[in-house]
């Protein structure tokens, strides 16, 4: 009995690995901007920039500064300031006298039935008069040539959607870890769209490029209005068109300042996890059940110490093989992925802390607002 659940559990570890090493093929960086010789009746392709901003004093004007350095893209900027109380709003309408390519927009009070983000998403998106709507974050700096990047590729493949994972400005092993195996988590979602598969899905917050057109087809922020992980639901929406979505590892191209320690990981996902599952506890238990159940398996491995137990007990460290290649690809040592493995306690913690803590404050703050739990689920997208 032992045997038989020691072969399965390394041969569970194993087969995560080798499907997260085929799934690599898939997820790489933006490719480099080629040079290309426009016609004389070419006009420039209009990139509208949309970020919604709630108190981001602190950051605000290197974001907009990153995005008014935008190379090789004719862009306009919407900034939205959703009700902030600090001095964003007296920032972003300084920059905009110095740049006539930035607008800005302030949301004083929120409507009923909508999420703060996604309405201030919803009111740029809705002034936006480029051929293509870029959603990113006040937060995200994106590097000078990235959007012309993304927008090569969706014209190269035809696609009406691209997006890339954040770069963090991680300093701490525990952290470089814990982002390694949150890439590692995503691959398959990567590999799904890059290779066109069925009901395949992805968007995320950092870089969301969609073509305007289809951005206002699939029902946009409208039909998003109470989802806290909007920015994968618009992946949603727009593999529900029936459109094309293109995924890129982000790395130095798009990088975000969600925090630079393991806590602070744990902290900014609070929020989402358990939104991510749709808010259905049985899955957290099931799966917090499993975990248990394998570290248990893992740790006899080890005290019977029969060959297939040690094998069981090491299987956890394949996994630092498909991490390693990212953080070569995101330009981290490879050492960055020795940690790997021990985040799968530490992503299992951060589902069962997002279930408690939006189950024990009976909904979500965010963006110091309180949603209830029964309107989250009542308007959740699945």
């Amino acid at each position: 009995m032992l045997n038989a659940l020691f072969g399965s559990v390394a041969a569970l570890f194993v087969g995560m690995s080798i499907a997260a090493l085929i799934h690599l093929r898939w997820a790489r960086r933006l490719p480099a901007l080629e040079a290309t010789t426009a016609s004389p009746g070419d006009r420039p392709v209009l990139c509208s920039v949309v970020l919604a901003a709630r108190n981001e004093e602190d950051r605000i004007e290197k974001t907009i500064r990153h995005l008014l350095a935008q190379s090789a893209v004719s862009i306009e900027i919407i900034a939205v300031d959703d009700r902030s109380s600090d001095r964003t709003g007296a920032i972003l309408a300084r920059l905009a006298t110095e740049d006539s390519r930035l607008h800005v927009t302030r949301v004083a009070t929120l409507p009923e039935g909508w999420l703060g983000k996604c309405h201030a998403c919803h009111t740029g998106a809705s002034i936006a008069r480029g051929e293509w709507i870029l959603f990113t974050d006040a937060d995200t700096w994106l590097k000078e040539d990235v959007i012309a990047r993304a927008l090569q590729v969706a014209e190269q493949d035809k696609a009406d959607h691209v997006t890339l994972t954040p770069g963090l400005a991680v300093e701490s092993f525990a952290a470089r870890a814990w982002y390694l195996m949150f890439l590692t988590s995503f691959l398959s979602w990567i590999a799904g769209v890059n290779q066109d598969r069925p009901k395949a899905y992805l968007g995320l917050g950092a870089f969301n490029l969609v073509r305007a057109s289809v951005y206002r087809e699939c029902g946009g922020y409208r039909t998003l209005r109470l989802s806290i992980v909007d920015d994968i639901k618009l992946g949603l929406l727009i593999s529900r068109a029936g459109k094309r979505t293109r995924a890129f590892l982000g790395a130095g191209d798009v990088e975000c300042h969600w925090g630079t320690t393991l806590s602070d990981m744990v902290r900014v996902m609070e929020k989402n996890y358990f939104a991510v599952l749709n808010f259905r506890l049985g899955i957290v238990l099931v799966g917090g059940l499993f975990i248990i159940l394998v570290l248990c398996i893992l740790v006899a491995g080890l005290i019977v110490g029969t060959p297939l137990g040690i094998a069981a007990a090491l299987a956890p460290s394949a996994l630092i093989v498909p991490a390693a290649i990212i953080a070569r690809r995101m330009g981290w040592p490879w050492y960055s992925a020795l940690g790997a493995q021990f985040m799968i306690l530490v992503f299992q913690y951060s589902v069962c802390n997002s279930a408690y803590v939006t189950l024990r404050q009976g909904g979500i703050r965010w963006r110091e607002t309180f949603y209830p739990l029964e309107q989250l689920r009542a308007g959740n997208v699945q």
